[in-house]
């Protein structure tokens, strides 16, 4: 049976604005709850909306980031259903004219380029948040009732959980060059739901769509997907469809949980917003979203590959993180070779950032420090190891790296007469490899090698080392 698996994500973004999407208070996570509300976010009667601009000017950037088409005339609708977590009994959103239409996203697949389609962007304001406690207490905060969102949907044009990662990759990465969400989901402000089911390709027999909510890591979005498909191809595999549902994830068994069946449609009875008039986007407003939009990470990585001739690989790891990306352009205003300097970046200098848990822009050494540091590997004033022991005390102590080497002593031996020295006597004491290596057994060179290595404490070349070995080796 040749099956097919079929996926689509809808995500949600809270914008990085400075206050809610219809009122005065302060978007702002972690503060004390329930401190940042007001009449109109706790829904109390007569209270009136009033639209947040930076929040709709965020989202035609999202949209335009997209490949979308902007809807210039729109309007508010409301989504009526109860939740403790909804205090007006409603959510404001967009059902018939979402801002944004029809755009994609392009991601790598094992089969090459994929285009991603993306459905619509629409905006709308956020819940509250439900507190569950050691007590069996169910704790409401309303800080992020009223939260500026968009909802971006995708059309079901992914069939792998690592085409929705790499897709998920593509718009975090588009979204913080924009600087228009911190897309932290950890924290809840990027939050995806997957829809998914298979299909026979034979038959055309299909499983019931699943939507799986609120998850909140790459990870979980991965496993999330293998579950339910294995799921789902063991359900057609007996001739059993299932049920359309939503379910949840639990990370800890590996399982996703029925959280309810939806037998029909949710009659969430939209209608118009009657506290906001339909608006009109005025030519100039689109304009100047538009000539603002940053360069886009997928257009970053074809000038990074031109300007440095560095690899499609490299290119791609470097320009899912803005930061990473400047840095990397910071490094090569003091440096020229670009495929050395994105191998340290994305090597050694990522991997103690990562130990760290701290933000490039917290280094405590500059680029031109770093540049300072390649370039004596380059000039063979230190090898490997050793300029990897040196960035390790850079970020310990962010000294420069020239008083490092000569702190910790591991400027090279340039003397070829003490390096001489050093392989005869390895030779000498080492007869046993000097027999193996006759006997065509290459790897007791690399053992020469070490003992050199070590004798130098570390101070020699090691490839010096070993063309000294190799040409000694011919006149024994």
């Amino acid at each position: 049976m040749a099956v097919k698996t079929i996926l689509g994500l809808e995500i949600h973004v809270e914008l990085l604005t400075k206050t809610k999407m219809f009122c005065g208070c302060k978007n702002s996570f972690g503060d004390a709850p329930n401190t940042n509300v007001c009449d109109v976010c706790l829904g109390f009667p007569g209270a009136l909306p009033r639209p947040n601009k930076k929040a709709v000017e965020y989202a035609i950037a999202a949209g335009y980031a997209m490949d979308c088409s902007i809807t210039k005339r729109y309007k508010m609708d409301r989504k009526k259903y109860f939740y403790p977590d909804l205090v007006k009994g409603y959510q404001i959103t967009q059902a018939e004219y979402p801002l944004c239409t029809d755009g994609y996203i392009e991601i790598e697949t094992e089969a090459g380029k994929k285009k991603v389609r993306i459905e619509r962007i629409h905006i709308e304001e956020d819940t509250g948040k439900a507190i569950h406690n050691e007590n069996g207490d169910t704790l409401m905060d309303y800080n992020r009732s009223g939260v500026p969102l968009i909802e971006i949907v995708t059309r079901p044009d992914m069939e792998t959980a690592e085409e929705a990662r790499a897709f998920l990759q593509s718009l975090k990465a588009r979204l913080e060059y924009l600087g228009i969400s911190d897309v932290k989901m950890e924290e809840g402000s990027l939050r995806c739901d997957v829809n998914i089911n298979v299909v026979d390709r034979g038959t055309d027999t299909r499983t019931k769509i699943t939507e799986v909510k609120n998850l909140n890591s790459f990870r979980a979005v991965g496993r999330a997907i293998e579950a339910e498909e294995v799921r789902h191809r063991e359900m057609l595999k007996t001739g059993e469809l299932g049920r359309k549902e939503t379910r949840r994830w639990d990370d800890a068994s590996g399982q996703t949980i029925r959280m309810r069946t939806k037998e029909e449609g949710n009659d969430y009875r939209y209608s118009v917003e009657g506290d906001l008039p339909w608006a009109n986007l005025p030519q100039s407003l689109l304009d100047e979203v538009k000539e603002n939009l940053p360069e886009m990470p997928h257009v970053k990585k074809d000038r990074l590959m031109k300007e440095y001739g560095i690899g499609e690989y490299d290119a791609d790891k470097l320009t899912l993180s803005k930061e990473l990306a400047d840095a990397y352009e910071e490094l090569m205003k003091e440096t020229k070779n670009g495929e050395v300097a994105a191998n340290w970046m994305l090597g050694d200098v990522s991997r103690h950032i990562n130990a760290m848990e701290i933000k490039i822009s917290e280094l405590p050494f500059t680029m031109k420090q770093l540049a300072d540091l390649l370039q004596l590997l380059e000039d063979k004033t230190i090898h490997q190891n050793g300029a990897k022991k040196v960035l390790r005390s850079m970020f310990e102590t962010g000294k420069e790296p020239k008083s490092l080497v000569d702190e910790l002593g591991l400027a090279q031996i340039t003397d070829t007469g003490a390096l001489d020295k050093i392989v005869d006597e390895v030779l000498a004491a080492n007869p046993d490899s000097i027999t193996a290596i006759k006997n065509g057994k290459d790897r007791a060179i690399g053992f020469l090698v070490g003992q050199a290595m070590k004798a130098s404490k570390g101070k020699g070349n090691p490839q010096t080392m070993r063309t000294l070995i190799e040409e000694k080796m011919k006149n024994l």
